[in-house]
């Protein structure tokens, strides 16, 4: 597949802070692309590069082929952003927004934006003023998305909705890459990008710390182990499992009359700590491949003992 967003060697510092730290990032056609981090980690900088609303320090970008600071315009309407801090018109109602957006992004196919506003439940009536926090997001939602755009770059595009409506989102952004479209969207909500992304990357700091398809950002040679087991107290078995320096964030508590639940996140080979495990009588035994979170959690760890 084409590339639909190539960027290379982006930096990015407002005075002494640096925002983004060398950034390569490639968005293959048709995909959905996921970029995860924390508060403060580069995420919104890079989409608001992409977007030509900032501009590098060094690096270069093409998106759908063409460099964004050269033919903003023109681009501008094969685009579909959704920013982090979406700003509206207090006094302006939720449809004025849309047709003076519609002026700017290209024609919009009559009824679509009607049926996403019924789908995000949104009344394009009342004014912006007396929007939810929720309700302002999905009119940006609309405006992203009426227009059908090549490619959806969206940040945060789930901030202050509801459950419902995060779920009807997700059906949005699957129906998008179904009909070949291309997505780009921020996150903290890992559930998000699990569920939905093709690949992924992961920033840290301003620098991407892991990237690759969903699968391969989960944590190799690492599994969740939860026991339960008879034996005598949990101070013992503590330190026979705590001598085997396999397992982290590793928990021991009584759960009934000498019923011990031993749970953490298991590195490398099983044998040594089932061996101790297997000192008691194992009740229940189970190790199962760490989640997208938990992945994340480690490498934003390990990304904070670097240098």
């Amino acid at each position: 597949m084409e590339a639909v967003i190539e960027a290379r060697g982006l930096r990015k510092s407002f005075g002494e802070v640096h925002a983004v730290r060398g950034i390569d990032l490639t968005v293959k056609a048709g995909s959905i692309y996921g970029l995860i981090g924390p508060n403060g980690a580069g995420k919104s900088t890079t989409l608001r590069m992409l977007v030509d609303i900032i501009r590098p320090d060094s690096g270069s970008i093409s998106v759908l082929g063409h460099t964004p600071r050269l033919s903003k315009p023109e681009l501008r309407r094969h685009i579909g952003y959704l920013p982090g801090d979406i700003k509206l018109s207090d006094r302006t109602k939720g449809r004025s927004i849309l047709e003076h957006f519609a002026s700017i992004s290209g024609p919009v196919a009559p009824g679509t934006v009607e049926e996403l506003a019924e789908r995000l439940d949104l009344d394009l009536r009342r004014p912006v003023r007396t929007l939810s926090k929720g309700n302002r997001q999905k009119l940006g939602l609309i405006q992203a998305f009426m227009h059908r755009p090549k490619l959806l770059i969206l940040d945060e595009p789930t901030s202050g909705l509801d459950p419902l409506m995060q779920r009807e989102f997700l059906n949005l952004i699957r129906e998008a890459k179904a009909n070949g479209q291309t997505v780009l969207l921020s996150s903290h909500v890992l559930g998000e990008i699990q569920h939905t992304a093709d690949a992924a990357a992961v920033l840290a700091q301003g620098s991407i710390v892991a990237e690759g398809d969903i699968a391969s950002l989960r944590l190799s040679g690492i599994a969740r182990l939860h026991a339960v087991v008879e034996a005598p107290g949990t101070p013992g078995l503590l330190t026979e499992l705590e001598a085997s320096a396999q397992l982290s964030d590793l928990r021991v508590d009584e759960v009934g009359e000498r019923l011990i639940e031993v749970s953490g996140l298991l590195r490398g080979e099983p044998d040594s700590v089932i061996k101790v495990l297997a000192r008691h009588r194992i009740r229940s035994l189970t190790l199962e491949e760490p989640d997208l979170e938990e992945s994340v959690l480690e490498l934003y760890e390990h990304s904070e003992e670097q240098p």
